[in-house]
């Protein structure tokens, strides 16, 4: 467990972590930190989709409006966001982004959410899931993005 700005427990759900084929982290990066490209990675349960480049808002059907923004960058490695406006608990999503080799990167999302012990049972599973969709889309996203490209350069 984490801690919070306030010293509170800090439950730690790590997705995944993936292998990017074909995408610099500059490239990984400058996706990740325009969060209007967040809608190509998010499950189909979220609706009411608005964003900016630095922040969005979204529901999760049946459950919880969330507004999230871009709190802190560190270029091609790190990119951390953090709740904006009323959310159903405190949380950040820390994501993390290394260079392997040339045109390969790693990519992960830690959510440290602050979660009382009963909605920790109910919500960590889901939260595991929800952080894996992200990473999983990244993935198809970038690799589908990194094939169009290198079949337009053959036309």
């Amino acid at each position: 467990m984490k801690l919070n700005q306030k010293n509170k427990k800090m439950t730690e759900i790590k997705s995944k972590k993936i292998i990017i084929n074909n995408s610099s982290c500059e490239d990984i990066f400058i996706f990740i930190s325009n969060l209007n490209n967040f809608k190509k990675l998010m499950p189909e349960q979220i609706i009411n989709w608005k964003s900016t480049k630095n922040t969005c808002s979204f529901t999760i059907k049946e459950m919880a409006d969330i507004g999230i923004r871009i709190f802190e960058t560190t270029p091609y490695s790190e990119v951390i966001i953090i709740p904006d406006g009323k959310v159903p608990f405190d949380f950040n999503i820390i994501c993390y982004i290394k260079s392997n080799k040339d045109n390969e990167c790693s990519f992960q999302l830690i959510l440290n959410a602050e979660l009382n012990s009963m909605f920790e049972i109910i919500a960590k599973k889901p939260l595991t899931n929800f952080v894996n969709i992200l990473v999983q889309n990244l993935k198809k996203v970038k690799e589908e993005d990194a094939l169009t490209t290198v079949n337009n350069t053959i036309s």
